[in-house]
């Protein structure tokens, strides 16, 4: 995790360094092993770094030999290396051996449209000194963040909303547009925060400002298009392949990497293969909690010993009892905008943790988006078989679930909460 800042003002007056410094200082926490800003003219871009590949010389922001291209990038590419072997084939030369590197060389001989080669999680912002022009980018997903700032003087970008709060003249307010989709959907969905006045730049999109011009467009959107030829057991090959494939080269790291497991399905997955494609025990970090039955039925521990044990890991347990509402100013505060799920503290713990013997962590989050592992992803084939049942029953059904019980903590009274909700 690094983070990246930077400033443009419309009217040509040069960015302070003052104010790139701010925005760095309040950024810290992303990139503790490095800083970095370039500033020319009216526009500044800058970076706080966290060290993982060429860990000496990939300081950034990085640069061309010409020194017309600068960049920042916060994140991964992970085809950096079969990239920087074709550009050398066809004469790039390279000034460090960072995985980001490949971004200036492709920009130069493809334009915008090097994004659609890259392979990784980043967000990024490009300098093209000899046009003057500013590109800022997100992947395809959406992992790395990217906040924005436009107010008729300047445009500012930044990993975090409150590198944009530290600018002078802006302060923070309440969106009030996004607090409906907010609190239907437990998160703000891009291009909408909960700051009035700052923006996140949509997953898979680049934006340019040149000539005093802000625009965006979509470079990537996921296939509609369902491939009806394949077996299920066609499948099954090809998403064992491309998961394998996902996971070695995200293993490719100058500093020491681990992975969190759980004992389920996601991780287990993640850490089996961590396991085939390493030369030495894989390490694994699992919480637990203990106290009251609750946290009994929420460890996961005994899970995670198993598949530890399975594929030889040096396993790490950490049982907890946090202090929540102690945490909760500090986590509030990283999290730069709410979200409605309680997993953020699990996740502080865990992290903080594993970060006493690595720097990079593989996990097995976002699975059950991927694979439709939570139950509400049950609702339409439900919904279907209720629907056929008789007018009357369905009533007594939806009366009765009115009147249920509801609780996490316990199989049973979580079982009734589903059914409470989906009636």
């Amino acid at each position: 995790m690094c983070g990246i800042h930077g400033v443009l003002h419309f009217d040509g007056s040069p960015v302070p360094i003052d104010a790139m410094r701010l925005m760095g200082r309040v950024t810290v926490h992303r990139g503790p092993d490095d800083e970095g800003v370039h500033i020319d003219g009216s526009c500044a871009i800058g970076m706080r770094r966290l060290s993982i590949i060429d860990v000496a010389g990939g300081h950034q922001p990085l640069r061309s030999s010409d020194g017309s291209l600068w960049l920042v990038c916060n994140g991964e590419i992970y085809n950096y290396q079969e990239l920087r072997a074709e550009l050398e084939r066809r004469g790039h030369a390279f000034l460090t051996h960072s995985d980001c590197e490949v971004i200036l060389a492709l920009y130069r001989e493809m334009g915008d449209a090097f994004v659609d080669r890259l392979n990784g999680m980043f967000g990024f912002a490009l300098w093209d000194a000899q046009r003057r022009r500013l590109l800022v980018g997100r992947d395809r997903l959406g992992i790395k963040p990217m906040y924005l700032l436009e107010d008729g003087k300047r445009f500012a970008f930044a990993s975090e909303a409150k590198a944009l709060l530290a600018l002078p003249g802006v302060a923070p307010a309440l969106n009030e547009d996004a607090l409906p989709g907010y609190l239907h959907l437990g998160y703000v969905v891009a291009p909408h925060s909960l700051f009035k006045g700052i923006r996140k730049l949509p997953p898979a999109t680049l934006l340019t400002v040149e000539h005093g011009r802000v625009q965006e467009r979509r470079y990537w959107r996921i296939s509609g298009a369902i491939d009806t030829q394949r077996s299920v057991e066609d499948w099954v090959d090809a998403v064992r392949s491309r998961l394998e494939q996902s996971v070695r080269m995200q293993m490719v790291s100058d500093v020491p990497i681990g992975a969190f497991l759980s004992g389920g399905i996601d991780s287990s997955a993640v850490v089996g293969m961590m396991a085939k494609h390493s030369n030495r025990p894989v390490k694994t970090y699992s919480i637990g909690f203990g106290g009251s039955d609750a946290d009994d039925y929420y460890n996961e521990l005994p899970y995670a010993s198993v598949i530890a044990r399975r594929f030889g890991t040096e396993h790490h347990e950490i049982v907890v009892k946090p202090d929540v509402v102690g945490l909760l100013p500090k986590l509030i505060w990283h999290l730069d905008e709410p979200i409605a799920d309680t997993a953020f503290i699990t996740t502080y713990l865990v992290s903080k943790f594993a970060r006493e013997h690595v720097t990079v962590i593989l996990s097995g989050v976002g699975g059950d988006e991927i694979f439709g592992g939570y139950r509400r992803y049950l609702g339409d084939h439900l919904y279907r078989r209720f629907s056929a049942l008789p007018a009357w029953l369905q009533q007594l059904a939806m009366r009765t679930g009115r009147s249920l019980p509801a609780d996490r903590h316990s199989p049973l009274l979580n079982i009734a909460r589903y059914a409470k909700a989906f009636l």
